[in-house]
């Protein structure tokens, strides 16, 4: 171990560029951390999904809906089977979407994965099981339980939640909560 540490130990004509260096990414590190607001996806507040721009469609689709009512877009985007494959499906998912919107590769039309779609249709179940199996609600040949195999619950249930999204058009006077600007104040003062 101590030749270990020996052999990474730099000369001592570099021991100070070095630790310029390192607290410089240190440093950029901790503010690209702080810019993309990485520690709001570690809640379910719905107002971090519209951190990118092109989620503002969902976010106010789903805010003039019942379902704003009762949850969060993790409630229904994310498993809740277990507490592990909850938050690896979410960091996965959210390392996917910083990555396209980092080096803005987001489509024009956001389209569900598949691992999204399975998630989604098994949080509509889990959610509305009782409705689901209420043999009251249903004449005895018409069986949801057989159907939920077969089809997904928005097949039938095609505006639910979202409604039509088709950008902003699809709820004209949606106000949809802004960002706040990630400019320190002294650098805007210096542009005005």
């Amino acid at each position: 171990m101590k030749k270990l540490i020996t052999l990474l130990t730099p000369p001592d004509q570099w021991k100070f560029p070095v630790i310029i260096v390192l607290g410089i990414f240190f440093g950029l590190g901790v503010y690209s951390f702080h810019i993309s607001r990485a520690p709001s996806y570690l809640s379910d507040k719905p107002e971090t999904c519209i951190n990118c721009h092109i989620m503002a469609p969902e976010y106010s689709t789903w805010n003039h809906s019942a379902h704003r009512e009762y949850t969060n877009c993790n409630d229904c985007h994310v498993p809740h089977n277990n507490l592990a494959s909850h938050y690896f499906f979410k960091a996965m998912d959210g390392l996917r979407h910083a990555t396209v919107f980092t080096l803005r590769g987001e489509p024009q039309v956001i389209k569900i994965k598949e691992a999204g779609t399975k998630a989604v249709h098994n949080n509509c179940i889990r959610c509305h099981e009782d409705v689901i199996v209420d043999s009251k609600l249903m004449r005895p040949e018409y069986s949801h339980n057989q159907l939920r195999k077969e089809r997904k619950c928005w097949e039938c249930h095609r505006e639910t939640p979202h409604g039509k999204v088709k950008g902003l058009s699809s709820t004209p006077n949606a106000l949809v909560p802004l960002l706040d600007s990630p400019v320190p104040e002294w650098l805007k003062k210096l542009t005005n």
